[in-house]
């Protein structure tokens, strides 16, 4: 699974926003150049981001956009699917790959309960991190390296 740039652009926004102070709103335009995000791209992704209640936007002189919520009440996964970016690590179709993974046969993939876990990992990953996590450098304290995984990354064996 790869995340598109829609969706890291999203993230990317909007730790940005949150970061800045919230009296008043902040344009798109700052947000843009601090983060060397497309203006017109990041103006399709706050649109849909807007839709979910996550921002709020004036218009006019001085306009901008503001957080919806409470960053501590906004999760990472909120903001990636308000983006509209998919998530899924099968090709499945139907709830948990009821439909089948196969096209041609409808039937479900020897693999796909593999990768139906990862990606029910991922989900509970991002949707347990919030926007004040990230910002507040929180990530690694909520979710840190498993023990057996930091081993293979250090060049250890992990042992069953």
């Amino acid at each position: 699974m790869m995340l598109s740039t829609k969706g890291r652009y999203a993230v990317m926004a909007m730790v940005d926003l949150a970061t800045q102070p919230q009296e008043k709103p902040v344009g798109l335009a700052a947000i843009a150049d601090r983060q060397e995000i497309p203006l017109a791209y990041l103006e399709q992704i706050f649109a849909k981001l807007k839709r979910a209640g996550i921002v709020t936007s004036n218009r006019g002189p001085g306009g901008g956009y503001r957080l919806g919520k409470d960053a501590a009440r906004i999760s990472i996964a909120s903001i990636i699917t308000a983006s509209e970016e998919d998530i899924s690590i099968t090709r499945c179709h139907g709830a948990s790959g009821s439909e089948g993974c196969m096209k041609s046969t409808k039937a479900r993939c020897i693999t796909h309960d593999l990768w139906d876990g990862l990606e029910r990992q991922i989900e509970h990953y991002l949707g347990n991190l919030s926007l004040a996590d990230v910002c507040g450098r929180k990530v690694q304290e909520k979710f840190p390296a498993p023990t057996m995984f930091a081993e293979v990354i250090g060049g250890g064996t992990a042992h069953a």
